[in-house]
């Protein structure tokens, strides 16, 4: 009876030992977390102004990008087979995006609703992706700028075209 329950637990031991040292631990949990908050930084904002895709699919966007390289990195994949992986990440994201856009009235052929929060999701991915290979310098500036394109971008606009009316 001790060999089965030793043996169960050894297997287990050998299941959930991909993460070996607080270091890893430490590094992967700060990767995956900043690859959530920055994600839902950027989904509150698209949240707030009330669009489809908020903090939630925001986060578990930039989380799952994160993950999606942060695994083969850790399992020792090289630079191409890292290439591929983002490859396959740009292009699952596009169809998530193009889920995003809507045409509106089907006899007007200009309205079009959904490209800015398409391409939210496409720069969260990013920014989850830099999160995951470790470039947190990079993932927290790309957001800002994310951010600052989609909250003062229109304020932007519109006090341009106020001053176009006077």
């Amino acid at each position: 009876m001790d060999a089965w329950w030793t043996q169960i637990l050894t297997a287990l031991h050998e299941e959930f030992a991909d993460i070996t040292e607080v270091g890893q631990l430490t590094k992967v949990t700060t990767r995956l977390l900043i690859a959530a908050v920055l994600g839902g930084i950027l989904g509150y904002e698209r949240e707030h102004k009330g669009k489809a895709a908020g903090v939630r699919t925001h986060m578990l966007v930039s989380i799952g990008a994160a993950l999606f390289v942060l695994v083969p990195s850790m399992a020792g994949s090289q630079a191409d087979a890292m290439s591929r992986v983002v490859q396959g990440i740009v292009a699952g994201i596009g169809f998530l995006g193009a889920g995003t856009i809507l045409k509106g009235n089907r006899l007007d052929t200009h309205d079009v609703k959904g490209l800015t929060t398409a391409a939210g999701l496409w720069m969260t991915a990013a920014i989850g992706i830099a999160a995951g290979m470790g470039r947190e310098a990079t993932a927290v500036l790309s957001t800002l700028l994310a951010w600052a394109v989609l909250a003062l971008g229109p304020l932007l606009f519109e006090r341009a075209d106020r001053g176009a009316d006077d």
